[in-house]
């Protein structure tokens, strides 16, 4: 039987005190909250300053994706909470395939509903959750003091079967660890109460989150321009979305994209290149599957064999 390795304290910036909230405590409700407002203030340019590193953790999931393999997320607490929810809504935004993404939350599904705080402990676990890991894999591991060993263990197993792998911190003492090709720090100081890592840094997780995915996403042509147009339709609002998206791009009326919906069986990238390009729905389709979905790419292609 395994046995939890329990976790080194480290002096990580998010679990100080910070003098600037010492005494939020004796305040009226209104200068409290924009006490903590100030805070949350801070984190967007924490999170810009790790744009570069960001960018490389994008760029070594598109290979992954490009290249047959998937991008897995590890986290524990509320990192493994955020990256749970980030991957849940990126089917209904960019119709991800399945298998594209996997979430792996120390203490499983019943911690995504209540705090099993131990589970971020075992390293082992961590490392025995990366048994669907296949090389050429890409596994983003979150934790905000940068030493959760569930995540840690993960991340090493994931290296030693090939994968290519990044760790978000927000810790700015963090030195990369073994098995680990990319280090994210989003330095967010001190929380407003200390130890409060649900705040300004799950605010900042958040943030690089959702800049990674849809970073993803448009690399690997999710998007049209700034257009969702790979979004599923699957009620009436998405539906109707789908009709003013195509109208956007293309600036034709209502009824001649309800047409091309209807003849592309509601397919919003072979319409918007059969109505862009001026081709028939087929060769749309053709075009799309030869771009591997990249609207740009497909209508590049189309230009090519018109001239």
């Amino acid at each position: 039987m395994t046995v939890p390795r329990q976790s080194v304290h480290v002096d990580s910036p998010t679990e100080r005190r910070n003098p600037r909230t010492a005494d939020i405590d004796t305040l009226p409700t209104v200068e409290v909250l924009q006490l903590i407002n100030a805070e949350d203030r801070l984190v967007p340019d924490a999170v810009r300053a790790a744009l570069p590193q960001l960018a490389h953790a994008v760029d070594l999931a598109v290979a992954a994706l490009g290249g047959g393999g998937r991008v897995h997320y590890v986290g524990a607490g509320t990192s493994g909470r955020l990256a749970t929810l980030d991957a849940a809504e990126l089917r209904p935004t960019f119709d991800v395939p399945d298998g594209w993404f996997a979430v792996h939350h120390a203490g499983g599904d019943r911690a995504l509903r209540s705090a099993v705080e131990d589970a971020e402990d075992d390293e082992d676990a961590g490392a025995d959750a990366m048994a669907s890991v296949r090389p050429g894999d890409f596994v983003l591991g979150l934790t905000a003091s940068g030493r959760t060993p569930f995540v840690l263990g993960a991340l090493t197993a994931a290296h030693d079967r090939g994968a290519s792998t990044a760790l978000v911190s927000n810790n700015p003492d963090t030195t990369p660890p073994p098995g680990v090709d990319v280090l994210v720090t989003v330095d967010t100081g001190p929380e407003a109460i200390a130890g409060s890592t649900r705040m300004k840094a799950g605010t900042a997780q958040k943030l690089v989150l959702t800049s990674f995915s849809t970073a993803v996403m448009v690399r690997m042509g999710r998007t049209y321009q700034n257009l969702m147009v790979s979004v599923r339709a699957t009620n009436a609002k998405l539906r109707g979305r789908t009709l003013r998206i195509l109208r956007e791009a293309t600036g034709l009326s209502a009824q001649e994209c309800s047409t091309a919906l209807t003849e592309s069986h509601g397919d919003l990238k072979v319409a918007l290149v059969h109505l862009l390009s001026g081709v028939d729905i087929r060769r749309a389709a053709e075009a799309l599957r030869s771009s591997e979905g990249h609207v740009r790419a497909a209508l590049g292609l189309l230009n090519a064999h018109a001239v």
